[in-house]
C-alpha cells in the first residue's frame, strides 16, 4: 500500500465510522439540532462574584510564608469558616503514601492556629485568615501538612525547610500582576513554576491586586496560582495599589504574617522585613512612603545596618517604585537618592521593582567593565499583569549615572534566578515560555563580582579587550585587561598588525581567574615595527576579542 493510498484509506475508514455514529444516534434518537445562540431560552449571566469567592469550612487561599528561622519554622495561612477556636494543621516528615497508608503513631503532630483574623469584604461578609506556625522543624526535610477545623481538612501539601548554610536553590521574581488577574495572569504564574518547580520563594514586587480592598481581585490573585502557594513560600512587598488613601489593605497582614523585624514603625509593620534563606538576605522595603521623610529615614537607618552587618554571600532587595523610572516622566528620587547609594556601597546583587508595567534591566556606568560585563548592582523591572505602559527614552536611567541594557513593553513576564555559592544566573522569560533576557553573576571569596551577558555569537567578538595605552615601545609593558571567561578558561595571547600585513604571532597562553577576568602584562616584543599599529587578539573556546589600536613609535 502506498502512503497515497494509505491516506485515502485512513480518510475512508473515518467517513465509515462518522456515518455509523450519525445512523446510530439517529436510531435512538439522541442526535439533535443543536440551538442557535438567538433560540436560547435563557442567556447567560454572570456568577456573582460574593458566590465565586464566598468561603466555606473547606480551607482555602492556602499560603506558605517564611519565617525569620525558615530552616527549623514555617508559617501557613489559609481562610477557612471554622468554629471559634477549631483552625489547625496537622504536619509530619512527608511519608512514601497517605490514604490507606496510615502514618504511625506519633507522627503527625498538631498544631492549633496562632491568629484568626476576619476581614470584613466588599461581598457582604468577612473572610477569616487563621496562620499557624510550625516549630522545631528539621532543616533541609520536607514535610506534608493539611490545614482545617479537625473535621474540614483541606488536601495533604509538601514543602522542604530551608538549608541551616548556603546550599543551591531557585527562586521567581515577578512585577505587577494588578490586571486582568483572572485571565491573563494565571498562565504566567503556572509556565514560572512549570520551568522552575522547585522554587523554593516567589518574590513579589508590589501591586498583587489593582484595588487593595477587593474580595474578587484577591479571590482571583490565590486563583491564578493555585496550589502553588501552598508549597513555595512566598516574599511580597507593598505597592501603591495595596494602599488606598494612605490606608494598608485590610487583607495584607491576615494574609501575609511576615515578621516583625523590620525598622520598629507601626506603619511598616510586616510590609518592611527581612529573611535570610540559605545564604541569600532578602530585604524588603516599602516604597510607598517615599514622600514620608520620617518613614524613609527609618527603613534607610535600619537597610543600612542590615547592609553594614550581613553574613550572607548574596543580598537581594525589592520593593515597588524603580530607582531608574521605565515610563513616562515617574521620577523616584527620594528612593534612589537615600537607598541607590546603599546598595552601591555595600554591593547588593540584585535590587527587584515593579510599578512601571514594562521590563527593564541596567546598572550605573562607572562600573562597566567591557561591552559584556560589569561590576556593579543590577536593577530590574518587570511586570506579570496585562496591562502594559510605553517606554520613555530611558532619560531617568542615563540622567542619573546609570545605562538601560535591555528593555521591553507589551509583554507578560517572570524571572527565574538560581542561586549557587559561586553565582547567581538570572533569566526573565515571556509568559509563552520564550526567552527574553539574561545575565550571570560571579562572585569571589573576597566578594569580588562580575555580571556577564549570556553570550551570544554576537557579543563575544569584536573590540573588548581594554589596554592601558594605545602608543608604545618595543620592550615596554602593556597591562592587558578582558573579561567574560568561563573560571579558569585557557586564553590564547596574541599580537598582530592591524592592517594584517605580518603573520599574527602567539605571546603567551593564561587562564582567566574565578570569576571570568584575565589580566595580564605583555612586553612589547622586539620584532614589532615602528609607526606600525598593532592589536592584543584573545583567543579562547568562547570568545574571540580584540584590542583597541597600538602604535609603536620607536
Amino acid at each position: 500500500m502506498t502512503a497515497k493510498t494509505a491516506r485515502w484509506t485512513m480518510a475512508s475508514t473515518r467517513t465509515k465510522v462518522a456515518v455509523l455514529g450519525s445512523a446510530t444516534l439517529l436510531a435512538s434518537g439522541v442526535l439533535a439540532v443543536p440551538l442557535a445562540f438567538g433560540d436560547s431560552p435563557t442567556a447567560p449571566t454572570p456568577h456573582p462574584a460574593a458566590e465565586i469567592h464566598k468561603p466555606s469550612p473547606m480551607p482555602d487561599r492556602v499560603m506558605l510564608t517564611p519565617t525569620t528561622s525558615p530552616a527549623t519554622s514555617q508559617n501557613v495561612t489559609w481562610r477557612a469558616e471554622a468554629p471559634a477556636g477549631s483552625a489547625q494543621a496537622q504536619i509530619l516528615k512527608a511519608p512514601r503514601g497517605l490514604g490507606d497508608v496510615k502514618p504511625a503513631a506519633g507522627d503527625v503532630t498538631t498544631v492549633r492556629a496562632s491568629s484568626s483574623t476576619p476581614v470584613n469584604t466588599n461581598l457582604g461578609y468577612a473572610s477569616t485568615y487563621h496562620t499557624v506556625n510550625f516549630t522545631d522543624l528539621e532543616p533541609d526535610t520536607r514535610y506534608t501538612y493539611r490545614v482545617g477545623d479537625g473535621v474540614n481538612w483541606g488536601a495533604w501539601t509538601d514543602f522542604t525547610t530551608a538549608a541551616e548554610d548556603l546550599e543551591p536553590f531557585s527562586f521567581i521574581y515577578y512585577g505587577d500582576a494588578q490586571n486582568y488577574i483572572d485571565s491573563a495572569v494565571p498562565r504566567v504564574f503556572r509556565q514560572a513554576f512549570a520551568d522552575r518547580p522547585d522554587a523554593k520563594l516567589i518574590v513579589n514586587a508590589g501591586d498583587l491586586i489593582n484595588s487593595p480592598n477587593s474580595e474578587a481581585e484577591w479571590g482571583q490573585w490565590y486563583e491564578a496560582s493555585g496550589f502553588i502557594d501552598g508549597q513555595v513560600n512566598n516574599f511580597s512587598v507593598t505597592g501603591n495599589h495595596e494602599y488606598s488613601s494612605g490606608r494598608l489593605s485590610s487583607f495584607w497582614r491576615p494574609q501575609f504574617p511576615y515578621p516583625d523585624n523590620g525598622p520598629g514603625n507601626e506603619e511598616l509593620k510586616q510590609t518592611v522585613y527581612t529573611v535570610d534563606y540559605q545564604g541569600v538576605r532578602f530585604i524588603g522595603l516599602d516604597s510607598n512612603f517615599q514622600n514620608n521623610a520620617t518613614l524613609m529615614a527609618a527603613q534607610t537607618e535600619w537597610l543600612e545596618g542590615l547592609l553594614r552587618d550581613n553574613p550572607n554571600r548574596w543580598t537581594v532587595v525589592s520593593f515597588h517604585h524603580p530607582v531608574y523610572a521605565m515610563t513616562g516622566s515617574r521620577n523616584n528620587a527620594a528612593v534612589r537618592d537615600q537607598w541607590g547609594p546603599l546598595f552601591e556601597e555595600y554591593g547588593v546583587d540584585l535590587v527587584l521593582q515593579g510599578h512601571d508595567h514594562a521590563y527593564g534591566r541596567g546598572n550605573q556606568i562607572t562600573n562597566r567593565d567591557s561591552v559584556t560585563v560589569h561590576n556593579g548592582v543590577t536593577y530590574a523591572v518587570s511586570v506579570s499583569g496585562g496591562k502594559m505602559y510605553a517606554l520613555n527614552d530611558g532619560r531617568n536611567w542615563t540622567d542619573n549615572g546609570a545605562e538601560l541594557v535591555r528593555s521591553g513593553e507589551n509583554a507578560q513576564l517572570y524571572q527565574m534566578i538560581d542561586v549557587t555559592e559561586d553565582t547567581i544566573r538570572y533569566e526573565s522569560r515571556f509568559a509563552n515560555g520564550e526567552h527574553n533576557d539574561g545575565f550571570l553573576i560571579r562572585k569571589n571569596a573576597d566578594g569580588e563580582r562580575t555580571v556577564n551577558e549570556i553570550r551570544t555569537d554576537e557579543n563575544t567578538v569584536g573590540e573588548q579587550v581594554t589596554v592601558d595605552r594605545t602608543t608604545a615601545r618595543k620592550k615596554e609593558t602593556v597591562q592587558v585587561s578582558a573579561y567574560g571567561y568561563d573560571p579558569g578558561e585557557r586564553v590564547e595571547v596574541r599580537f598582530r598588525s592591524v592592517e594584517g600585513k605580518e603573520k599574527e604571532r602567539l605571546i603567551a597562553t593564561v587562564e582567566a581567574d574565578e570569576i571570568g577576568r584575565l589580566f595580564y602584562d605583555l612586553k612589547v616584543p622586539n620584532w614589532v615595527k615602528k609607526d606600525t599599529s598593532y592589536e592584543v587578539f584573545l583567543t579562547s573556546e568562547n570568545q574571540r576579542i580584540d584590542s583597541p589600536a597600538i602604535t609603536i613609535t620607536k
